[in-house]
């Protein structure tokens, strides 16, 4: 996995309030922070925690379809968070995290009452599709629905974006790009970031290529309305309103 620690912090969940809830829990703030920006980017609703006794705070606070949690972490581990979960009588699917591959570990976690294991390092796109198939196991499934900033909206189902009341004719790419910032909006992306989640993790291009489409998007949407895409220098570009 790229280290996605020079990120900033993410100002809060997209706004498809019927997507699936995912909450990721690890003590290592690069994969938190990499695990929730894939798993938003492919629509899911996501949240975090840092540590065992978080998570278990957070799971009485509200309801999530999913759970991606570290086995090891310090104070209560993942296996202990499971326990406690089931014993309380929550029932959420359960990924777990782990730097350990060794069958007594997978065993141990399934025991505990979780329904799937991954080892570090693992792929995102495996990671990913493990999730799914967990939420479909569990009945939840990915909605279409529209994205909103300001006065953009993205229609992901009909592959429209308008500013305002006006049309804004985007290539595949340039759809893409801005489909990242709409569920990244306030959060400073960086370009490699940019490239993994666009252009894919095995690109082998120069990184000047986010450069030349984050300004094709400019010269597509600032002529109808204040900028929204800033650049932030040395770290990469943020979606925001003009005056934040």
């Amino acid at each position: 996995m790229r280290d996605a620690s020079q990120s900033g912090g993410f100002d809060g969940a997209f706004p498809a309030s019927d997507s699936p809830e995912i909450l990721v829990v690890d003590d290592e703030p690069s994969i938190v922070d990499t695990v929730a920006t894939v798993l938003r980017y492919e629509g899911f609703t996501v949240d975090e925690a840092s540590d065992g006794r978080q998570a278990l705070s957070k799971l009485q606070e509200r309801r999530f379809d999913l759970v991606i949690l570290d086995v090891m972490m310090p104070g209560i581990d993942g296996l202990e968070v499971t326990r406690r979960m089931r014993a309380d009588g929550i029932e959420v699917p359960v990924l777990f995290l782990t730097a350990r591959g060794e069958t007594a570990d997978l065993v141990a976690g399934l025991a505990a009452g979780g329904d799937d294991y991954i080892a570090k390092p693992f792929s995102l796109a495996e990671l990913v599709a493990r999730s799914k198939a967990l939420l479909r196991r569990a009945g939840s499934t990915v909605t279409d629905r529209k994205l909103r900033f300001a006065d953009l909206t993205m229609d992901e189902e009909r592959h429209e974006v308008f500013r305002g009341d006006t049309l804004v004719q985007l290539t595949a790419t340039e759809f893409n790009l801005l489909r990242v910032f709409m569920l990244n909006p306030r959060r400073v992306l960086s370009k490699a970031q940019l490239i993994d989640y666009v252009w894919h993790y095995d690109f082998g291009g120069n990184q000047n290529i986010v450069e030349t489409y984050v300004r094709y998007l400019r010269r597509k949407l600032d002529p109808l309305g204040a900028p929204l895409i800033h650049t932030i220098r040395l770290v990469g570009y943020v979606l925001r309103e003009a005056d934040a």
